[in-house]
Order: structure tokens, then sequence, then C-alpha cells
């Protein structure tokens, strides 16, 4: 699959919302701290930025030292939500002041990288998800609540968080959390996968000919709770208020002092940042969104095979019993292509000649046989899981045009009794998307040991619109 490449993220934008937190701090008593009325204005901020976007949000909230603390969750629809990247910042100051380096310039940041995304209408292979932590500063409270009100399953989803904490100081390194030990100091590796982020981060600062220098997961920021739930971490720092080395100054310019003269004081302010760094490193977010987005990271199934169906003959899948589509329903066939300026169907299976496609005729017209104004679902024969950890490998496309939205969707669902569970979704946009095999996964570990039936669904539930989406090549492997 072609990755997409990351836009350039301008440094205006981020410093706009910079100001918008310096002014929300202004009028609340000079800070945004747990607690106190700056910081769930600085919430509010966000939050209607993102729901403007197209984000699903919402608010979290928490008990610390007898106030009530929130989070900001900000999920992006689509991709494969058992494959989750998530993107996170501490949003509160100290009650000292405002907290524009720390840690408003890693909020705003990644709030411009998300409003990136929607305009770009990005539609990666993982599910994306932001957060923006409270309470930081008095002990990752904020970070920590989310992380405890995950399931196990939940947590295991997410399989990748970056971490922004203070990417503007005023006299900057340009560190990223060693995830693979390489500097064989402190805490040691992060879990595995994190040595990848790292990686990836590293390629963009050398793509800009800027050196890098690790820094230790010592717990400091918000990466603590996920890493210490086994889920890979990454970022960037540019230096609280510790010194700047000579050999540092060498490397990276600047002087011989503190790397943030106002770290946890009244002074740091919209003053307070150094414009070089946040471009640069507002860039690297964005390039390490896209890059590891795109294309994702969980490897395909490898193990025994528990079930798998390449559709080359009929094995029993029959037609949801509650369809509300009236064409474009899910069969097994021999697709016809179709296209409207873009590919809508595709001719091909992914594997051999058969696939399940809504509508496998092509029709007189782009849009004959597509997904017509309502749901359409295809369900498995009866499948029995053993016991241990198992996956779910499939190809799969959702094509639409421009006249979708978030309405429409494809996904995967697993039926085991009278519990329905999705554990694969891509949602529509109000973009063109062409039909192209991708591959997809998710864990069933939690079905291990249960008769279950795979549900695969498709929506048409926008005004006018055109949807088709197929499947194939479907796996089940036990580790």
């Amino acid at each position: 699959m072609k990755i997409d490449a990351a836009p350039d993220i301008p440094v205006a934008n981020v410093k706009a919302h910079l100001t918008q937190l310096q002014n929300i701090a202004t009028a609340n008593g000079g800070n945004r701290a747990h607690g106190r009325p700056g910081y769930l204005a600085s919430v509010t901020y966000v939050k209607n930025l993102l729901d403007a976007a197209g984000y699903t949000t919402r608010q979290q909230s928490f008990t610390y030292n007898g106030a009530t603390g929130y989070n900001l969750i900000a999920d992006w629809p689509g991709g494969d939500t058992a494959d989750t990247l998530m993107v996170g910042a501490h949003l509160d100051s100290v009650t000292a002041g405002p907290g524009i380096n720390d840690n408003g310039s890693g909020s705003a940041a990644n709030l411009e990288v998300a409003l990136a995304v929607a305009r770009s209408g990005f539609q990666p292979d993982r599910h994306l998800r932001f957060g923006w932590w409270g309470a930081e500063e008095l002990g990752l409270r904020g970070s920590t609540a989310y992380v405890n009100s995950l399931t196990t399953a939940q947590k295991r989803e997410i399989t990748g968080y970056l971490n922004f904490d203070m990417v503007g100081s005023p006299n900057p390194g340009y560190f990223l959390y060693d995830g693979d030990n390489s500097d064989g100091t402190g805490s040691g590796p992060g879990p595995a996968g994190s040595a990848q982020i790292e990686q990836t981060l590293a390629d963009y600062f050398t793509s800009i000919g800027v050196p890098t220098r690790g820094t230790d997961f010592d717990g400091r920021s918000d990466y603590g709770p996920f890493i210490a739930n086994g889920i890979p971490a990454g970022g960037i720092f540019t230096g609280a208020e510790g010194r700047k080395t000579a050999a540092q100054v060498q490397l990276w310019g600047g002087t011989a002092t503190t790397f943030d003269p106002c770290y946890h004081a009244s002074c740091d302010t919209t003053a307070n940042i150094n414009d070089t760094a946040l471009d640069r490193n507002s860039d690297a977010i964005a390039y390490a969104v896209w890059t590891l987005a795109d294309g994702g990271t969980t490897p395909p199934p490898t193990g025994t095979t528990v079930y798998s169906d390449d559709f080359e003959t009929a094995t029993g899948w029959t037609a949801g019993t509650a369809d509300t589509a009236t064409s474009g329903r899910f069969e097994r066939g021999d697709p016809a292509a179709t296209s409207s300026g873009v590919a809508t169907q595709l001719g091909n299976a992914a594997g051999g000649t058969y696939d399940l496609v809504t509508g496998a005729t092509a029709g007189s017209s782009a849009g004959a046989n597509d997904v017509d104004g309502g749901t359409t679902t295809i369900v498995s024969p009866a499948i029995t899981l053993p016991t241990g950890t198992l996956t779910l490998g499939f190809s799969w496309y959702l094509s639409h045009l421009n006249n979708s939205s978030s309405a429409d969707y494809f996904r995967i669902r697993v039926i085991s009794g009278s519990t329905t569970t999705t554990v694969f979704t891509q949602a529509g946009a109000a973009s063109d998307r062409a039909a192209a095999w991708a591959t997809g996964s998710a864990n069933l570990s939690s079905f291990a040991g249960q008769t279950i039936r795979l549900s695969v669904e498709a929506a048409d539930l926008s005004t006018a619109s055109l949807v088709e989406a197929a499947v194939d090549n479907i796996k089940i492997t036990k580790a």
C-alpha cells in the first residue's frame, strides 16, 4: 500500500494555539493547573476544534487532591481499532504560570497534527487516537487514570504510544526517548516496538540534518503508565531544568545554560518558545504519525491455522437476517470492476477468483449494485476456537465517493452467544476513497475456547452516497 506523505505543519498555526492557551491562563488567574478554571477552559478549546474537524471526542473525568480533573480523548474515524496508534501530551500547567512550553508546546503541536489529519482526509490502516492529559504535573494522574480505566483487551489494542512533552524549549536540545536502550543508562529499553518508534523519529531528523540524542525512560512524563503496561512508546523532549553541556552547544547551538530557564515558573509564556524547535518538532510528530499509522505494525498472522477461507468454494457463509440495503448486499462472487472517477469495485479478488463483495455484478452505471441506503452483512459458519493467543487476519477494502460520511462503514464483528463485538472498523469520509486491497488483523484471544461466528458488514447510511466493500483471505491463527 502506498504511504501518504506527511504534510508540513505550519508553525504559525501551532503558535496560534499557544496564544489561545496563554489568553486562557491570563483570564484565569495566570495558570491552567489541575482543578483550576484555566485547565477546563483549555480542554474546551481543544475539544471544540476537534469536534468541528470530525473527531469523536470524550471528556474523561477523574479526581485527585479533592479536585476534578479531565482527560480529552479524540478518535479519528477509521482504521484497525485492534492496532491503535495513540498520540498524547499533558495539557495542564503548574500553578506558578501558564505552562506554554510545559506543556502547551506538545499539546498545541499534537492538536495541529490532529487537525492536519482531518484536513488531508488521511485514512491510515491503523486507528488513530489522540489524548490530552490532566494533572501530569501532580504525578501523571490523568494518563494513569486513563490507562487504568482500560480492560486488558483495550490495552492490547494500543500498539504504540507517542508522547510529546516540552518540544519548544528556548535553548533546545533534540532528545528522543531511548526505545532500544542504545545509551545503556537508566531504566533500560521500552517495550518491544519502542525501538521502531525511536528510529522513525530519528529518520526524520536525519532527513533535515539535525542530530539527536537519547533520553531515558525515567518516568517523568505520560508515557509512564503506557510502558508499565507493555505498550511501546517514544517521543521528543527539548529539555527542562537541566543545563546544556558544551558538547551539546557544539551539537545544537545555543548556550551552556538551562534548556528552559522558565521551567515551572511564571515566565513560561509565549515568549518562552524557540520557534525553530517548535517547527521542527511539529513536523517530526506529523512524520511519525503518517509513517507509523499508514501500513500498520501488526505482523501478518503466523503459527497454527485454526480457520481459513479464501472463498474459492462455497463454505456456508449466509446473508444477515436484518439487512436493510436494497442492493449491493454482500455475496460470494467473481467481482466485476467498476469506477466513477476512482475505482469503486475491484475486478480481482485479493487471491484467486472469488471474494465476499457487495454486489459482484458491475451493473449499467457506477452506482449500480453498490450498497444502497442501508446495511448488509454476511455471517460465517460456526468456528470453534482453541485456547491460546489467537489472531484474525484478512484482506479488505472500503471505497466511496466524496458524498460519503463517517456514518458509512466497513466492519468485522465477532458473534459469541448473544454478544456481538466489533473487532475491526473503517468509517467513510467526505472524500474519494479508491478501492485498494489492504491487510487487516484483530486479536481474538479474548474469545479463546468459545464457538463464534464472524460477521462482515458494510453500510451506506449517508444521503445518496456510493459505497462498495469486499473481504478475502480470512484466516485465524494460534501463536
